[in-house]
């Protein structure tokens, strides 16, 4: 059974930083891309970032790019994600997901198959 894990989220004030980590089980981590999503209050879940199983390829939204880092580390099965330069419009609960074998990098979450039940992160003005 494939478990996400994610932690690191809480309350920071504007210009601030915070690091979000997933950690993985039930599955060969290494063989699948990994994404990060977030969905604020009353709004729609949106695609913030995505790796690929080697890390050599990475994607991010427009928003974030500049500001947010996305690494794994295969050997202990975790993503992270480093967020700098908070925005108040970055708040959201955060979830990461394994991207399922038949997309590439995508920004939909129907192509992810498992996910974490998400980390609260509130960037106050």
């Amino acid at each position: 059974q494939v478990q996400l894990v994610e932690s690191g989220g809480g309350l920071v004030q504007a210009g601030g930083s915070l690091r979000l980590s997933c950690a993985a089980s039930g599955r060969t981590f290494s063989a699948y891309a990994m994404g990060w999503f977030r969905q604020a209050p009353g709004k729609e879940r949106e695609f913030v970032a995505a790796i690929r199983p080697s890390g050599g390829t990475i994607r991010y939204t427009d928003s974030v790019k500049g500001r947010f880092t996305i690494s794994r580390d295969n050997a202990k099965n975790t993503v992270s994600l480093q967020m700098n330069s908070l925005k108040p419009e970055d708040t959201g609960v955060y979830r990461c997901a394994s991207e399922g074998v038949n997309s590439y990098l995508s920004i939909r979450p129907d192509d992810y198959d498992y996910w974490g039940q998400g980390t609260p992160v509130t960037v106050s003005s």
